[in-house]
């Protein structure tokens, strides 16, 4: 009996298992399906757009060490910029100074960081309820008042991101900053996105 029990549980452990994967490839193939042709790694090939749209990072990371992805989001941002291919820049992110041992004021940073790459701050706007990228796509449109932006993230962000812009009617394109050089952040943030990908979906029904 005992045996039988444990064999009936093992199978419905397995069937979850098999059904939280399935869901998981659908719903990242649905993502990057989506994006196909709209992001961008070449300079050259971004359309042109006003707004640029510069998602929340931070210098440093949660375990307080340098962040690699801060610095390539904005060299892509301020390469955007010195090519005329955006004109403004929106800086959004959150302000974790108070709530997390390493966490900084990430428009603030942002901000700071352009203009050090002669950005002048005329053409920087900062949003401080950007805590994710929902927030910050849903300001764009709701707060803002814009319509076609250039989002400046890593690929597997900007997949998710111009999900979102797609949601809110947004006519939006994303351009790809490099990665992180570290192996393991890679493949820790590529992990987190697989996740990140179905939880889109419940946040949109």
């Amino acid at each position: 009996m005992l045996y039988k029990r444990t064999k009936q549980i093992s199978f419905i452990a397995i069937g979850c298992l098999l059904t939280a994967v399935v869901i998981i490839a659908i719903c990242n193939y649905i993502v990057a399906n989506n994006a196909k042709g709209r992001t961008f790694d070449n300079l050259a090939d971004v359309p042109s757009r006003e707004i640029g749209l510069l998602l929340g990072t931070s210098p440093i990371t949660p375990d307080g060490v340098h962040n690699y992805y801060f610095d390539n989001r904005i060299k892509a941002t301020a390469d955007l910029y010195h090519v005329g291919k955006i004109s403004r820049i929106l800086v959004s992110g959150g302000d974790y100074t108070m709530t997390e041992k390493h966490g900084c004021d990430e428009p603030t940073a942002m901000r700071d960081s352009l203009v050090s790459h002669n950005v002048p701050d005329t053409c920087i706007i900062e949003h401080w309820q950007g805590w994710r990228t929902i927030n910050s796509i849903d300001a764009v449109r709701n707060l803002y008042d814009f319509d076609s932006i250039t989002i400046i993230s890593q690929k597997y962000h900007n997949e998710r991101a111009l999900y979102q812009a797609d949601h809110f009617g947004l006519n939006a394109v994303g351009y790809n900053a490099e990665p992180s050089p570290i192996t393991s952040s890679r493949i820790r943030n590529t992990v987190r996105e697989y996740f990140a990908r179905v939880k889109l979906f419940l946040d949109l029904l």
